[in-house]
């Protein structure tokens, strides 16, 4: 298509470019910022091959943008966005410019481009806060498109220009003549400018003529600090015909400035022109100068005169002060050795100069502070480059006691020397390392200024073109003082973030200074810039500290922390900084929080690129680091003042009081702990990251993970230790980082693959726990707000509507400190949510209660899973510990199950079935088993009817659906977690509930969504564990047959019949599982009896399904009469019809002793489908091999008999290894009934001995001491109590039954005394117990 349509093929790249604007796509995401930025480099690229196409395309779309009618503040900036990108999108297009462009397309950038971009900066609106950067955008566009169209751009400069000469209007239109400031000039464009001034400049007013003196100093500097080469040879090799033009202009210029205010107009003019004739400068500084040129030298002269202040003319002075600024400017473009005489020049002006621009007790000021501003720091750039070893005027500037502005030039002009050096002979910023250390003073006084106010000041939007001392004018009598001092700091301390970003040596030199404060000087200064980064007062500072710090974390600049201990004050100064970024990321105090965890991301790979670099050396800072314990400790924690960073070197205490944190030493800390806390913060940080509603966080908080898992390789290299010792989830981050990588993924899913990979996390650690401990307090709290909704919004007035608006929009961080919830708002209760589903997965790790909630005593378990599930059990065991976050947040869940809020009772019920259903951490299934099963049970009374209420039944749905997706989900671990806690009362009681529900369509449904439950159940069967499987299965048969053919006949309603043979349907696939394997037990009846009414109850149950299969024939036969059945029902008939024949099979297959005789006479029934049917029976029977010798008469008495033998097998060497097993695992409320059957089963087989003998062995092995034998609750001291009471209760009986019937009915002995107590009893009371013990005696 592109070969051949190339036309329409770029028309469909402009029409998505152009679709895809703020203006028309409305509010940009991150996704559509990237598809801009896409669909801009592809216009880009096609401009190179088809310029003309897409230059008129982006045109037009700037045109209709600019002539679109929006109305609001949201408008208006998706305007200004949309513009802003159409014009770098142009400036760029325009820079790639082929050479070979035709005329055509000249014309038609005149006729249409140019016009357009002249209207951004003719209708500049003076104090608009976009103006300013639309300004800037299109004079940057106007710029590429003068460098190769320079003759269209100058033919609409010089037809102006013709214009205004033939002009009578005083106020005559000079817009055009302006963009003689914008456009591109080389030596050659800079002549053809300056002969068209001289040609006509006589011929202008007034108004045009001091439009172009105004441009053309512009233009001309244009040239100098675009072109240095060409100005610097203007002085190796003259060029007589631009001279030429210079002193014409000079001496027309010279002859307009008649009186004072015109001669201020022009003088700045008149010194650029001198500049451009060398020759002229070297001539008037003869002492003989000709006639022609004396006009020349008497300017200089005046301009000496006006900078002393002998002119008599404030005007003059100012003017003369720009005149000497700009010749100090441009000397410094020139060598020294090319023309020595401007140099003479320059420093026969520069003292008074200074001594007129930095004069502390008298500030320079021309009513225009933004300006007064860039004067200074020109002059103060200049004077370094001409001479950087006097700096006295930098040591004025420095001054504590020098105004503010003194200080916003130093920094400003600092700034500008480093970042602009495009000439050999300048002078780098090294010649001012001396000052660092009043530079680091400026910065800490500044800081602190700056935070102790900003918490009264609202946030302030700092643009390029509003500088230092405009917001202290322009502000003046609307702010209190302490406004215009705060606001004055604020762009100071926005100047020293930058100065450190351009040149972090500056501030880092120490020079002649030890290791020590070299330490605590680099600490000062990165907390302090730390401390900016979530000051949401200062967004412009905030986002350039953060640059800072991270060219302070390069590895050169690390280097300079401490250059004697650089690895241990790298671990101490960093995990700080880590810390309490991670701090405020998980206390949400950060409104552009993924911003700034990108930005961390990039501190990690820094962190990580000088441990790789330092891998050797970081053996003698082992101390430094930490291991986790994975037998079963973890690293020790110590909590940090949550206020302000602690100290920021070893053995360094915090001096409060001030803002910013300051340096003690007190000698002999260890830096251990807050590396690990930097690291378990981190860690939390990343986690709670995961359920932001915001895709790109989650992407970065995954992506991070990568460089957690790089700093454990690289410190297991240097320990020669297991990387699990540093993260011992370790594998579980690789595959976060792995799915970091899914940008095109939706956010349902992104979630989705989150939740399954926090259910892989294995190992406790301090992170994990206290992330999850941290969401669940904040979740509690969303929970509470969102249930309270709209209740709580309108009764909270702590957080006004545009701040709330502005917060729900990122995050509900303000939810968790007291403010609101609007519930409009998508992201608000879907990040509720992803918390929910972030506490299902994740819980599984938290299920070990911590024995003391701080964090200085708790020791994360680590050890492996089988080691962990006896506690996992004696935590099920407990059932609802009130105390235990996880078992609070389990019962909150259930009580969400049937929440009916009116606005998002729905989503949340709906959430919370499939959370927990399909994301909960198997680990917890045991605890909501039981949660689940004691609910239930509490929807019965004790007489164990049921209480019908439409909350219960909702709650019994809510529990079908989720054990039915639980038991689904075939999740990773599962099978280990489900036999934990048995679910038997639970499924019993469910379908004893559900049974009484009626025949209501929704009852109908329950049934048939039960039904369901139970053939999943079934098929995990080998995974459950059951209590008495045999028994729970009959009465599981026994309830759900009662509604096969329960109302289908009755029903007449088509979709009532319809979801009656679901039901049937759904009933009989659940009695098929059921009865796959299970013999038939009758409640009652033993012996000949038992097997009776196990004949009559197969009866039963075979007849119900003979009668289903007859319902199922006669609506067959009604609907070939009738032909108007739908095939719908036809097929749920045939399914139907298969699932009774298959039910019928396992029950004659299982229960072959007392169902063949029941079953066998069908074999010869007269109806000729009843047969089929039995044949069909039979021959599922035969397949599955049925094994016939059961039907003995004496099977049921085999069977125990065998049984039996294999509890009483005994091995070779007398052990018995079911019994002991059944020791065991049999729980203790279960030993007395066990110690009877063992007694009397091995008493029958004349064990008995064998029994004790193993019992009392294992007793006396495992007892801690001779005095505690056998007075334990133990199997063996249960099992020696029944033997006495078998085995010596006749033996006692006869022994004492003579004696105590004596004693108890003869009267001579109703008064005597039987006291045992020696010290009570009386001295007859002794003998007759004497008396009556000695009868007890045998002869």
């Amino acid at each position: 298509m592109a070969a051949h349509k190339p036309v329409e093929w770029v028309q469909a790249v402009v029409n998505r470019f152009d679709e895809q604007l703020p203006i028309k796509a409305g509010q940009q995401n991150t996704h559509t910022k990237v598809s801009t930025e896409h669909n801009k480099e592809c216009l880009i690229n096609i401009s190179k091959y088809k310029f003309s196409l897409v230059i008129s395309g982006l045109t037009n779309i700037l045109k209709n943008v600019n002539n679109m009618r929006i109305f609001g503040e949201t408008a208006e900036k998706n305007l200004y966005l949309s513009q802003l990108i159409i014009l770098d999108t142009l400036e760029k297009c325009l820079a790639g410019q082929p050479k070979d462009t035709m005329r055509l397309d000249e014309t038609m950038l005149v006729k249409q481009l140019l016009p357009e971009i002249c209207h951004f900066i003719h209708t500049y609106r003076e104090g608009n806060q976009h103006a300013a950067e639309l300004r800037n955008s299109a004079s940057g566009v106007l710029f590429s498109l003068s460098c190769n169209n320079f003759n269209a751009v100058f033919s609409r400069i010089s037809t102006r220009l013709q214009e205004l000469t033939v002009c009578s209007e005083d106020n005559a239109d000079v817009h055009d003549i302006e963009l003689l400031q914008y456009i591109s000039v080389d030596c050659s464009k800079l002549k053809r400018l300056l002969q068209e001034t001289v040609f006509k400049f006589k011929a202008l007013k007034k108004v045009a003529q001091l439009a172009v003196i105004n441009s053309l100093e512009k233009a001309f500097w244009n040239w100098v600090e675009n072109y240095p080469d060409e100005f610097t040879k203007l002085y190796q090799t003259p060029q007589t015909d631009m001279a030429d033009c210079a002193e014409k202009l000079f001496d027309l210029v010279d002859g307009f400035a008649e009186s004072t205010k015109r001669k201020a107009a022009v003088w700045p003019l008149q010194i650029i022109l001198l500049v451009l004739c060398p020759e002229i400068i070297q001539d008037i500084a003869k002492d003989v100068v000709e006639e022609t040129k004396m006009n020349k030298k008497l300017f200089l002269d005046n301009l000496r005169k006006a900078l002393a202040g002998h002119s008599g003319s404030r005007q003059l002075t100012e003017s003369a002060a720009i005149a000497c600024v700009k010749l100090c400017k441009a000397s410094t473009y020139i060598n020294w050795e090319d023309n020595s005489v401007i140099f003479l020049l320059v420093q026969s002006m520069v003292v008074d100069l200074k001594n007129l621009l930095f004069n502390p007790s008298k500030p320079f000021s021309r009513g225009n502070q933004n300006a007064d501003v860039d004067l200074m720091i020109d002059c103060l750039v200049s004077c370094f480059r001409i001479n950087p070893h006097n700096n006295q005027h930098f040591k004025i500037c420095l001054a504590q006691n020098s105004p503010s502005t003194f200080h916003y030039v130093l920094v400003n002009s600092l700034h500008r020397i480093i970042t602009n050096s495009a000439l050999d002979w300048w002078p780098k910023i090294d010649a001012v390392y001396c000052h660092s250390v009043e530079l680091r003073s400026m910065f800490s006084e500044t800081l602190h200024k700056a935070i102790q106010g900003c918490g009264a000041h609202p946030a302030i939007r700092m643009t390029p073109s509003l500088t230092f001392k405009e917001k202290m004018t322009s502000l003046k009598f609307k702010e209190k003082p302490t406004d215009l001092e705060t606001r004055s700091y604020k762009f100071l301390l926005l100047s020293l973030v930058k100065l450190i970003h351009a040149d972090p040596k500056l501030l880092l030199c120490n020079p002649r200074k030890q290791g020590p404060e070299t330490q605590g000087s680099t600490a000062e200064l990165i907390t302090g810039l730390v401390q900016l980064v979530p000051q949401s007062s200062m967004p412009d500072i905030a986002q350039e500290a953060m640059e800072a710090l991270l060219v302070l974390h390069q590895l050169d600049s690390i280097d300079l922390w401490n250059p004697d201990a650089p690895i241990e004050t790298f671990w101490e100064i960093s995990s700080q900084m880590l810390f309490y970024i991670c701090k405020k990321l998980t206390s949400h105090q950060m409104l552009s929080s993924t911003e700034i965890l990108k930005w961390l991301r990039e501190i990690l790979i820094c962190r990580n690129k000088f441990l790789l670099k330092n891998k050797q050396s970081d053996r003698s800072s082992c101390h430094f680091l930490f291991l986790y314990d994975v037998s079963g400790g973890g690293p020790s924690q110590i909590s940090l003042d949550h206020e302000e960073m602690i100290r920021c070197a070893p053995g360094a205490t915090l001096r409060k009081g001030k803002g910013n944190s300051s340096m003690e030493s007190t000698g002999g800390c260890s830096g251990t702990p807050i590396c690990r806390q930097a690291q378990t913060k981190l860690e939390v940080a990343l986690y709670m990251f995961l359920w932001s509603p915001d895709i790109e966080a989650v992407l970065v908080a995954m992506s991070c993970f990568r460089h957690l898992c790089e700093e454990a390789d690289i410190r297991c290299g240097v320990d020669e230790v297991s990387v699990h010792n540093f993260l011992p989830n370790y594998n579980t981050f690789m595959e976060f980082a792995s799915v970091s990588n899914m940008m095109s993924t939706g956010r349902a899913a992104l979630q989705k693959r989150v939740m399954a990979l926090l259910r892989r996390i294995e190992h406790p650690t301090a992170g994990n726990t206290e992330a999850w401990e941290d969401t669940h307090a904040k979740w509690e709290q969303a929970t509470k707000l969102i249930l309270n909704y709209p209740k709580t919004k309108m009764e909270d007035g702590q957080v006004t509507e545009s701040l709330h608006k502005t917060i729900v929009k990122r995050r509900m961080s303000h939810v968790s400190g007291g403010g609101s919830i609007d519930l409009s708002d998508t992201d608000s209760l879907q990040e509720w949510i992803n918390m929910t589903g972030f506490l299902c997965a994740l819980g599984g790790v938290c299920l070990q209660h911590r024995s003391n909630a701080g964090l200085a005593t708790y020791s994360p378990p680590m050890g492996p899973v089988n080691e962990r599930k006896g506690s996992m059990i004696s935590m099920v065991s407990t059932e609802g510990n009130a105390e235990t976050p996880v078992s609070k947040f389990i019962d909150r869940l259930l009580t969400l199950m049937v929440c009916n809020h009116e606005k998002v009772g729905l989503q949340i019920r709906t959430n919370i079935k499939d959370l927990v259903g399909l994301e909960l951490s198997p680990a917890l299934y045991p605890m909501l088993f039981n949660k689940l099963k004691n609910t239930i049970s509490k929807f019965f009374d004790s007489q164990g009817q049921v209480l019908l209420t439409e909350t219960n039944t909702q709650f019994v749905e809510q529990t079908i659906a989720i054990m039915k997706n639980l038991l689904d989900n075939h999740t990773e671990g599962s099978s280990e977690h489900l036999g934990q806690a048995s679910i038997e009362t639970m499924m019993l009681n469910l379908v004893r509930y559900v049974r009484v529900l009626g025949n209501l369509v929704h009852a109908i449904q329950i049934k048939t969504k039960l039904c369901q439950l139970v053939e999943v159940m079934m098929e995990r069967r080998d995974d459950l564990s059951f209590c008495q499987e045999m028994k729970f299965r009959n009465k599981m048969v026994e309830y759900l047959t009662d509604w096969v053919m329960g109302t289908s006949n009755q029903a007449t309603d088509e979709d009532v019949k319809c979801l009656t043979r679901d039901l049937d349907q759904a009933s009989m696939e659940a009695v098929v599982s059921l009865l796959a394997g299970l013999p038939l037990q009758p409640e009652e009846g033993d012996g000949v009896e038992l097997m009776e009414a196990k004949s009559q109850l197969f009866l039963k149950y075979f007849t119900l399904f003979m009668n289903l299969l007859n319902d199922c024939s006669e609506v067959e036969d009604e609907s070939a009469q009738t032909g108007g059945r739908k095939r719908g029902m036809s097929r749920r008939l045939a399914s139907l019809r298969h699932c009774t024949v298959l039910a019928m099979s396992n029950l004659l297959n299982a229960n072959v002793d007392s169902g063949l005789m029941h079953s066998i006479g069908l074999g010869y029934h007269k109806d000729l489908q009843t047969r089929a049917t039995f044949m069909e029976v039979l021959t599922k029977i035969l397949q599955q091999g049925t094994e016939f010798d059961t039907l003995a008469e004496t099977v049921l008495a085999d069977r125990f008999e065998r049984l039996v033998e294999l509890v009483t097998m005994m091995g070779d060497q007398g052990e018995l290894p079911i019994a002991m097993a059944l020791a065991n695992v049999v729980p203790c409320s279960q030993w007395d009934e066990l110690a009877r059957v063992l007694v009397t089963l091995f008493d029958s087989r004349h064990l008995l001995y064998q029994l004790l003998w193993n019992m009392f062995s294992k007793e006396v092995e495992l007892a801690d001491s001779m005095q505690t034998l056998f007075r334990g609750n133990s199997l063996a001291s249960k099992i020696m109590t029944f033997c006495f009471k078998v085995y010596g209760a006749t033996y006692l009986q006869k022994l004492l039954e003579p004696l105590l019937r004596t004693v108890i009915t003869s009267p001579e002995w109703q008064h005597v005394s039987f006291e045992v107590d020696p010290t009570r009893f009386e001295i007859q009371g002794g003998e007759q117990m004497y008396l009556i013990a000695g009868a007890y005696r045998k002869p």
